[in-house]
């Protein structure tokens, strides 16, 4: 299927690793030239190189911490004339509200929160003044599949789908689109992790983790790929009437009462 990506200039946010990487990969491989958002600059280097050798691509980094204030600023000044962003970069971490500090708290919607607002501020009024380009905001499952136990994660994001869904609704009458995408339980490094240590609390082993995994949907976490499809495909000219729309894609799992089984 022809997405009609070929030559757009996509930038990706948390491009570095997990599902950012394979949205970046994907979007290369739609022919797409990328700029690259993250805050190692030694991992956009290598994504970079891995990306130009494969496919060709003409891929710019650019090393940025989101949660500083001015860093949309300086991107928007880099690269004012994006087709594409996809707001990818954050996690915030777990825990009910009374084990979660206010500074946990605060740091991390500085940046997936806050850094996902800054970066809709500036490149939103910026193709809204041309008439064009498409938002594509990666927030999260909890926002609706609400978890008292990730209160600062469920919280955010549903902030965040209200925001995509705002925007989304007024776009439109400028030539904008604004659409979300809400992953469940996706395979990351970060979500091994965090499995190890349900592992341990629960069998005292966290060789087992796999195990928690295999109460997800179709018995195993998303595959990062499955995420990234999605992202490049609303992104397309193929999903060309889809706007102020958060795709949840966690097999219907946010809709159970106990992620983890």
């Amino acid at each position: 299927m022809e997405l009609g990506l070929r030559d757009k200039q996509v930038m990706v946010t948390g491009a570095s690793e997990g599902i950012g990487r394979s949205i970046a990969a994907l979007f290369a491989a739609e022919g797409a030239r990328l700029v690259l958002v993250a805050r190692g600059r030694e991992r956009l280097e290598e994504l970079a190189r891995a990306l130009h050798e494969k496919h060709g691509s003409q891929v710019q980094i650019a090393p940025e911490d989101l949660s500083d204030d001015a860093a949309a600023g300086r991107l928007t000044a880099a690269y004012p004339e994006v087709d594409v962003v996809v707001n990818n970069a954050g996690a915030i971490p777990g825990g009910p509200l009374e084990q979660v500090s206010q500074d946990t708290w605060r740091k991390a919607w500085d940046l997936k929160v806050f850094g996902y607002i800054s970066m809709m501020r500036e490149f939103y009024t910026r193709m809204v003044a041309r008439q064009s380009g498409v938002i594509v905001n990666v927030i999260g499952a909890s926002a609706t599949g609400l978890d008292p136990s990730y209160a600062a994660g469920s919280t955010g994001n549903a902030a965040l789908e209200a925001l995509t869904r705002t925007l989304g609704s007024k776009g439109p009458d400028h030539g904008v689109r604004v659409v979300g995408v809400s992953p469940g339980m996706v395979l990351t490094g970060r979500l091994e992790a965090l499995l190890k240590v349900r592992a341990r609390e629960r069998f005292g082993d966290e060789s087992r983790w796999a195990e928690l995994g295999a109460h997800a949907a179709f018995r195993r976490p998303a595959q990062v790929e499955e995420i990234a499809a999605s992202v490049v495909f609303l992104a397309s000219d193929r999903s060309s009437y889809t706007s102020g729309a958060v795709l949840e894609i966690d097999g219907g799992f946010s809709r159970r009462h106990n992620w983890w089984g």
